[in-house]
């Protein structure tokens, strides 16, 4: 049958069966009039890729012209897009950036060696312990000292108040002694109510307590070497305080202190067949006379905190 019978698909011209095809170009476009060349393509065509040599291998892609525009490499960032700024110590200078890394290496060091410490004081007796068990204690005391007594075995079941009185020699020469402060009470009226509560109103007392019991015998004689130590640690506490409570007026200058303590047991809870005495108990601690070196810290310490 010819390519253009009345009956066949193919497609005829404009003129009939004997005018020029109408080919379609590459990519569907309307279709183009007029005869194509053999080898010709079409200039909306995609390029072709070479065809592979003999043997398989692809040939070579052509190379752009000599001397055609090069291919630049972009930007970065795109123009007219800020830049972002360095921040932290990378914004800094050479010289700070070394100041910086130093404190924060010093702050590490610090840090290691203060975990180091509080591991040996709570960890069992070590041979390490047993050669530089002086270096510890006075690192750890007594700010930092640990220990088990909000726990099991033996948690603590008692309040414990303590209270201190002064004589007091006043700004006219005269003497007085003052009542009772119940120190224990004040920090507690501070601490109800308030959210964060500051670590002096919660715990200074209450260590320089645990620290003077810990070291001393029923007597109030010291035991071991920190025994000195936590008595003038008590001591400058309760002197604080009693500046801050404005004892004998303004003026005064407070000569000797006598502390003590008033211990409660706690109440069992309802359900507990547990039997315990709601009487206090008092530990009067002999009187202190006050040196002039303690006075001078304490009017230089409060002074500065305020």
């Amino acid at each position: 049958m010819d390519a253009y019978d009345e009956g066949s698909n193919a497609r005829h011209g404009p003129d009939g069966p004997g005018g020029p095809l109408r080919e379609s170009p590459v990519g569907g476009g309307p279709p183009r009039e007029g005869p194509v060349s053999a080898g010709a393509v079409p200039d909306d065509a995609s390029p072709v890729a070479p065809a592979p040599e003999p043997g398989g291998r692809a040939a070579p892609a052509q190379e752009p012209a000599s001397g055609g525009p090069a291919t630049e490499t972009p930007p970065a960032y795109p123009v007219g897009v800020p830049v972002p700024a360095l921040t932290g110590i990378a914004a800094l200078s050479l010289r700070h950036q070394i100041a910086a890394a130093f404190a924060l290496a010093v702050v590490a060091v610090v840090a290691c060696v203060h975990l180091g410490m509080v591991f040996l004081h709570v960890a069992p007796s070590n041979t390490v312990t047993k050669q530089h068990g002086r270096a510890i204690d006075e690192w750890i005391y007594p700010e930092f000292e640990q220990n088990w007594k909000l726990f099991a075995p033996n948690p603590l079941q008692q309040n414990i108040d303590v209270q201190v009185r002064a004589r007091i020699r006043a700004a006219d020469g005269g003497a007085t002694e003052t009542g009772w402060y119940d120190l224990s009470a004040l920090d507690g009226a501070a601490i109800h109510g308030n959210p964060l509560p500051s670590h002096t109103q919660q715990n200074e007392l209450r260590r320089a307590w645990d620290f003077y019991a810990g070291t001393h015998d029923n007597e109030n004689r010291p035991v071991g070497l920190r025994g000195n130590l936590s008595e003038r640690y008590l001591r400058r506490v309760v002197l604080l305080r009693l500046d801050r409570e404005g004892a004998g007026g303004k003026g005064a200058v407070v000569e000797r202190v006598q502390v003590r303590s008033r211990t409660t047991s706690v109440r069992p809870p309802e359900w507990s067949d547990e039997q315990v005495s709601d009487k206090p108990v008092l530990r009067e601690l002999p009187w202190w006379t006050v040196p002039e070196e303690d006075l001078t810290d304490t009017r230089t310490t409060e002074a500065s905190a305020r």
